[in-house]
């Protein structure tokens, strides 16, 4: 007859839930933070990045790339942003108080994703059902592009501004410009550095929404003329600010500010004369030379065009700013000279 070895226990098998047991079971394991069961908002979850694979990315499972799930992703955690963004600036609207405006030349804001997610407590519900979809979050959050439109302190300073104020719940703006082009990517060849251009908008930004009915028009030079005792200010080259706005979410608040950042765009299209003359490059050079102004990070102002150019850029970024923070002004509710004014901050 065998006998036990000491201390070694007899194996028992566990009991299985079943039916109804186990649904509870797997309710039971899947509670937030805030005592709302994660099963029911994994599979909102789910829906919804299903939903944007097929009707906003266009493609199915079978094509499908990484890239293409992040980008689903991407509009999935903005879906959680959008009520509050709406509600945030409904509340600033009728509450009327002042409003901080902090305009700099540097957003150092990094990436978006992650942040969001944590911000709003969604990070384990979207984690599990990815899990469940077989994609794995970490390797997708590497797919968005970094939007380095900053260079070290000053850039992240204003950023961490930004963040600041949402979580306190203050009612504030970003103003900054969408460069073409953030700070350059490096390279190492042959063991040196190589500088190329950080092409960040090149599948584009899941994130900004352009805001085309707030187009406003900054002017250059011209000059200053004296009509019926008043001065006016003719012959100015124009160019058009096109803003996109960012949400910016505060921790744990459901607080969504803004950052609005310009792009400039040619007032009118190309020379169709010109181009219909077979003068192609002529055709589009005033487009192109106009745009330049929100096309690079920090021109090289080793030159007097480069220091020409960034002179531009401050400009274009402070009277596209101020005509929208005084449009603003005058659509809140009836105001006077000495109350409702903003803070505005300058960087």
């Amino acid at each position: 007859m065998n006998k036990k070895k000491p201390n070694q226990s007899t194996p028992t098998k566990k009991s299985v839930p079943t039916g109804s047991a186990a649904l509870k079971l797997k309710a039971s394991k899947q509670i937030s933070i805030r005592g709302i069961p994660l099963l029911e908002n994994v599979q909102g979850v789910k829906k919804t990045f299903n939903r944007h694979l097929h009707f906003t990315v266009v493609k199915d499972r079978d094509v499908a790339t990484q890239r293409d799930y992040y980008s689903s992703l991407a509009y999935t955690v903005r879906d959680h942003l959008v009520g509050r963004w709406i509600r945030t600036h409904q509340h600033h609207f009728e509450s009327d108080g002042k409003r901080v405006y902090y305009l700099s030349m540097e957003f150092y804001m990094g990436r978006t994703l992650a942040n969001c997610m944590i911000n709003l407590g969604i990070e384990n519900d979207v984690d599990e059902a990815l899990y469940e979809l077989g994609l794995n979050i970490e390797e997708l959050e590497e797919f968005e592009m970094d939007a380095a439109l900053g260079n070290g302190g000053l850039g992240r300073l204003a950023a961490c501004f930004l963040d600041s104020m949402a979580t306190l719940g203050l009612s504030s703006y970003g103003y900054g410009l969408r460069y073409d082009y953030g700070i350059f990517t490096q390279q190492i060849k042959d063991g040196f550095q190589n500088e190329v251009p950080d092409d960040w908008l090149r599948y584009g930004n899941p994130w900004e929404i352009s805001r085309p009915e707030f187009l406003v028009p900054v002017q250059f030079y011209g000059k200053v003329i004296e009509e019926n005792g008043k001065k006016k200010w003719v012959e100015t080259e124009i160019i058009q600010a096109m803003p996109f706005d960012t949400p910016i979410p505060g921790y744990n608040n459901n607080v969504i500010n803004t950052l609005r950042l310009w792009s400039a765009k040619a007032p009118g299209k190309f020379n169709f004369q010109l181009f219909n003359a077979g003068d192609y490059i002529r055709a589009v050079a005033e487009q192109s030379l106009t745009e330049n102004i929100t096309r690079v990070l920090y021109p090289n102002d080793n030159f007097d065009e480069g220091k020409i150019l960034r002179l531009q850029q401050e400009f274009f970024l402070v009277s596209a700013s101020l005509q929208d923070i005084l449009r603003r002004y005058k659509h809140s509710k009836p105001y006077s000279a000495t109350d409702n004014a903003g803070c505005v901050s300058f960087n």
